[in-house]
């Protein structure tokens, strides 16, 4: 139902809902939505969270994943994300666009837009994909006061850890990080870019009973597993950050070469998702019932034959 109607709005803020699921005892599954048409799309398909992704927000803005977005602008994509989904989304908060006060501006902006949870890293700016070479990670410890800034400022907010220290120090430091984290108030961890089933089986021996979020994005360092292998390695929590952005930009390349070598979308409309699919995805008709001043709109059946 349209996100208009009072009575289909949530009734317990985001961060609560997101903690009810990370509770279960089955992994929390969340794909990359970065806008609102993708959040319809992922809730229709029966996903119960959804995950904002720095480097899908900034890619839709046409910007490098480098930390140069801001907290306005990241705000923005939460209000859709969540208006239109109605579920409780994972935010990607990057290095918490600065100190203590920052961290804290950031909680209150993004929980206020609607996020029900939000992950910060140990990374300093500027910050890269966690994937890529020569990361420049913060003082463990002024981390933990980001950490601990974030856990003040929050009413529900879930706050994950981020640490990107396995690529530079290896498991052992990677665990040390999140132990000090965890003792600062983050409610999760998030061990990023480990790179084989040993290593993520070995970061959940060293943390027992921390709820744990593992990362699978394409074209990375970490190997294809599915949501079922992850949890079966320990792990309560499972992304994929940017598969769907991926898959429209291809769409959208195709569309645009042909444009420009046919003159025309014929030969790739039967790629495209119809007027009634679209419609009925946003609840088209559903606004429409909500204002009796509108008249019902009739949809064009298929596209018309030239003479």
């Amino acid at each position: 139902m349209p996100y208009l109607v009072a009575a289909d709005l949530p009734a317990e803020p985001a961060g609560i809902r997101f903690r009810s699921l990370l509770d279960r005892p089955r992994i929390l599954r969340m794909p990359g939505t970065h806008n609102g048409i993708a959040a319809l799309q992922a809730r229709r398909a029966g996903f119960e969270a959804l995950y904002l992704s720095g480097a899908a927000m900034s890619s839709s803005m046409g910007l490098p994943d480098l930390g140069v977005i801001t907290i306005d602008e990241v705000c923005f994509f939460i209000r859709q994300v969540a208006r239109a989904s109605g579920l409780p989304v994972l935010v990607d908060g990057d290095t918490g666009y600065g100190e203590a006060l920052n961290v804290m501006h950031m909680v209150r902006s993004f929980e206020e837009a609607g996020a029900g949870a939000v992950h910060i890293e140990d990374q300093i700016l500027p910050k890269k994909c966690g994937h890529l070479n020569n990361k420049k990670l913060a003082d463990a410890h002024d981390m933990a006061a980001k950490v601990a800034a974030a856990a003040k400022a929050r009413r529900n907010l879930a706050i994950i850890a981020r640490t990107d220290a396995a690529a530079s120090e290896g498991i052992d430091g990677a665990v040390a990080r999140a132990r000090l984290y965890l003792q600062a108030g983050a409610d999760a961890i998030f061990p990023e870019a480990l790179t084989n089933a040993d290593m993520f089986r070995a970061f959940a021996k060293a943390m027992p009973g921390v709820k744990l979020l593992a990362n699978m994005t394409e074209f990375g360092r970490t190997p294809f597993f599915t949501a079922g292998e992850f949890e079966a390695m320990g792990y309560r929590m499972v992304i994929w950050p940017v598969s769907a952005l991926r898959a429209a930009n291809k769409a959208q390349e195709r569309v645009f070469a042909a444009l420009q070598k046919d003159g025309g979308t014929q030969k790739v409309v039967d790629q495209m998702q119809t007027r009634q699919e679209l419609y009925d995805t946003i609840g088209y008709h559903q606004y429409e019932a909500l204002d009796a001043s509108i008249v019902k709109t009739v949809v064009p059946q298929g596209m018309p034959q030239r003479d």
